[in-house]
């Protein structure tokens, strides 16, 4: 799905859903060299604070841009802004499920915001916010 700007409305809704893994933990440190013990399966670090090892939050946050990516607009655009708090750990087995929805739109600007909640399995939010974007247009070649 790809929409402009002009086709969304107050209220849209789009979400994802994803299992992260091990190996998803593993990429993610790769790339942003970020070793924490906390993120590591094989470390013993985890276990003072947690059930299980966690997730790295830049790592669910990819989900959020995965469905602004995919759905909401689903077009090229440009996060602006994000707000979010992580209000309970992402551990490694959990099914995240990241829903969007559209709060406001600035035409002047194609600024879009969006309401971001994500829940776990058991139906717990791990994480709220917001997220500002920049939808391109055909006229925003720069």
């Amino acid at each position: 799905m790809s929409l402009t700007i002009t086709d969304l409305f107050i209220g849209q809704i789009a979400s994802l859903q994803r299992t992260f893994n091990e190996s998803d933990v593993r990429l993610c440190s790769e790339l942003t060299k970020d070793y924490s013990p906390i993120y590591q399966v094989n470390k013993e670090e985890w276990r003072s604070n947690y059930s299980k090892p966690i997730v790295p939050g830049l790592l669910t946050e990819g989900l959020i841009t995965q469905v602004i990516s995919e759905k909401l607009p689903g077009s090229a655009c440009i996060l602006l802004q994000k707000e979010l708090v992580f209000y309970h750990p992402v551990h490694i087995g959990d099914m995240i499920s990241a829903e969007l929805e559209v709060i406001d739109i600035n035409l002047n600007r194609d600024w879009v915001t969006q309401k971001v909640t994500c829940y776990n399995q058991a139906g717990i939010e791990v994480i709220k916010g917001q997220v500002v974007i920049l939808v391109l247009t055909n006229q925003d070649v720069r």
